[in-house]
């Protein structure tokens, strides 16, 4: 027997960038775009394009680069948001607009400031005017967890006959439970006379933990798409994941009776990608894309996974994407090795001058480094990205000096807007002492809210992953650099995030609305 098939909606590029500091330039979005479309999600959020020019630019762009996907935009229940969605959706293979307006009376009345009735005809006008401008709509009922029955049933019923296909009630603060959440949906499904005329979907937020539980529970209750994010990115404690989502229902395909056409081979590379643009680091214990996922250390374990590997593992590693390519490059590696090797993974260039930049910085790490490998490489192009925001700070050298009971001190080669400059100062560490002559030269006046390193591969010859995270008027941003040198790339990171906060980049935004 057929089973039904599970739209996975991916909302990483939208509320993923909700995350603090996890803004993502238009390049960034289109290059993790390309690598969801890889996956066969189907249907990608890029973003909510009235929010600003640059959300707009990033819709835009991701709407031209992707073919085999469906892609959205998020929009109020008013005009210009939606407008200004189908605008940006205009040249898509494949488009959807996703309106929402608050449907809790605690929203209504305060937030909202309107009647229920009132409401609810704003919503179908919402949902008639994207229906003149896409073929596909999508209506979120914001905060729809916490929404009363009798006006869920009327509104659903209302936007379903003004041309809504999907109905999306989201767990907007991560209040619900998995039966209270599951056993929303079976009332809705069963008490909205026109019901089988949408597909109904979640969007769970993670505050207490249940976002992937709650969104299982609904599809046990009738939902067919899922909201979700890589890494379970999102605003405050995050989204559903979309790697955990999509592997329990491949795992117990006993026991969900639905399945998704996810390529689950390119969840771990597309985990990576977003964690080196996003600067969130993925921890150790994160289940499918953790480092620790597929590892055992209990000797009864160990054994009993080299005899058969049934007895202690659920899923085969290889099938996420881990240790998928051995292939390893190296200093003798040409272009032609580096170029297919990058379209593997999902990356292409522009034009020559750009693959050549990446050559180059390629050269100079296998200079460094004996091996090469696929994480190495997708650092390389973000750090390319980093390198090519505006430069009003750039990095040029560093001579750093730690003796066991001297104070450590740093002296660092800056450029600043094209001048040369040269910085130095002492700190309780290296790593302290870099940061406080960089801000001999800037004074930028911000706050180090976070500062993270992480082994981009394993031994001891890895390139040092460091995020660094300023804020600064309400600002807040991640810096990123990589170096075999963790000290240069903590140097790198700071120049990064300095320069996002003083060009005003699209990557230092305030948050913005969504569901």
């Amino acid at each position: 027997m057929s089973k039904d098939k599970l739209v996975i909606f991916d909302t990483t590029l939208r509320d993923g960038e909700q995350s603090p500091g996890a803004s993502m330039t238009r390049e960034e979005k289109i290059r993790i775009a390309k690598m969801l479309e890889m996956m066969r999600v189907d249907v990608i959020e890029a973003g909510f394009a009235i929010a600003s020019p640059g959300d707009f630019e990033s819709v835009k762009a991701v709407a031209e680069a992707v073919k085999d996907s469906r892609v959205c935009s998020l929009a109020r229940a008013v005009r210009p948001d939606i407008e200004r969605a189908g605008e940006a959706l205009k040249n898509a293979n494949a488009g959807r607009i996703h309106t929402f307006i608050a449907t809790s009376p605690i929203h209504m009345k305060y937030k909202l400031q309107m009647e229920p009735d009132a409401v609810l005809e704003q919503a179908v006008n919402a949902v008639k005017m994207a229906r003149n401008l896409c073929d596909d709509v999508e209506f979120s009922l914001e905060d729809g967890s916490r929404s009363e029955d009798d006006f869920m049933f009327r509104i659903i019923e209302a936007v379903i006959d003004a041309g809504a296909g999907t109905i999306n009630i989201p767990d907007t603060v991560g209040y619900g439970t998995p039966e209270e959440y599951g056993g929303m949906f079976r009332r809705v499904i069963e008490n909205v006379p026109n019901s089988d005329k949408a597909i109904f979907s979640t969007h769970c937020h993670n505050d207490l933990g249940l976002a992937v539980a709650n969104s299982l529970s609904a599809v046990m209750n009738g939902v067919r798409q899922v909201e979700c994010t890589i890494n379970g990115l999102g605003e405050r404690a995050g989204n559903a994941s979309l790697e955990e989502l999509v592997m329990a229902v491949r795992t117990r395909k006993d026991f969900y009776p639905v399945e998704t056409h996810i390529d689950t081979t390119h969840i771990v590379p597309t985990s990576r990608l977003v964690a080196s643009v996003t600067g969130f680091p993925v921890q150790p214990n994160k289940a499918i894309v953790g480092a620790n996922a597929f590892a055992h250390e209990s000797g009864i374990h160990q054994d009993g996974v080299l005899k058969h590997r049934e007895t202690y593992e659920i899923m085969v590693a290889q099938d996420v994407g881990w240790n998928t390519n051995k292939l390893v490059l190296g200093k003798h590696s040409g272009r032609a090795a580096v170029r297919a090797r990058f379209e593997e993974l999902g990356i292409s260039f522009d034009d020559k001058d750009e693959f050549n930049e990446v050559f180059k910085r390629f050269k100079d790490l296998a200079d460094r480094k004996h091996e090469i490998f696929d994480e190495d490489l997708q650092t390389l192009v973000v750090d390319g990205t980093a390198d090519a925001c505006e430069d009003i700070y750039a990095f040029k050298s560093m001579e750093v000096t730690c003796k066991t009971g001297t104070t450590p001190s740093a002296s660092l080669v800056l450029k600043k807007s094209g001048e040369q400059i040269d910085v130095s100062s002492e700190g309780s560490g290296p790593v302290d002492a870099t940061f406080k002559a960089i801000e001999k030269a800037a004074n930028s006046g911000a706050d180090l809210e976070l500062y993270s390193v992480n082994a981009i591969t394993s031994g001891t010859e890895a390139q040092g992953d460091v995020t660094v995270r300023l804020a600064r008027d309400g600002l807040i941003v991640n810096g990123v650099g990589a170096d075999t040198d963790v000290v240069a790339a903590s140097a790198k990171a700071y120049l990064h995030a300095l320069n996002l906060l003083e060009s005003g980049s699209t990557k230092a935004h305030p948050q913005h609305e969504g569901v």
